[in-house]
C-alpha cells in the first residue's frame, strides 16, 4: 500500500487510526494532522536547503574548471 511501509496492511493502518481517535478524541483530531502536516513539510523543506546548497557548490565549481 505505501512504499516506504510495505508490511503494514489496510487493517493495521486502520487500527492505528482507531487508536489515534481514542487517545485524541475528534475534537483535537484535525490539530493533530495539520501539526503532522506542518512538521512533514519542515521537515522536507530541512533536508531541501543543503541539497540546492550543494548543487549551487558544484555549479560554481564547473563554471570555474571551464574557463
Amino acid at each position: 500500500m505505501f512504499g516506504f511501509l510495505p508490511s503494514i496492511g489496510t487493517w493495521e493502518i486502520i487500527a492505528v487510526l482507531a487508536v489515534v481517535l481514542i487517545i485524541f478524541g475528534p475534537g483535537k483530531l484535525p490539530d493533530v494532522g495539520k501539526s503532522l502536516g506542518k512538521t512533514i513539510k519542515e521537515f522536507r523543506n530541512a533536508t531541501k536547503e543543503p541539497i540546492e546548497e550543494v548543487e549551487d557548490i558544484v555549479k560554481e565549481a564547473a563554471k570555474k574548471t571551464e574557463k
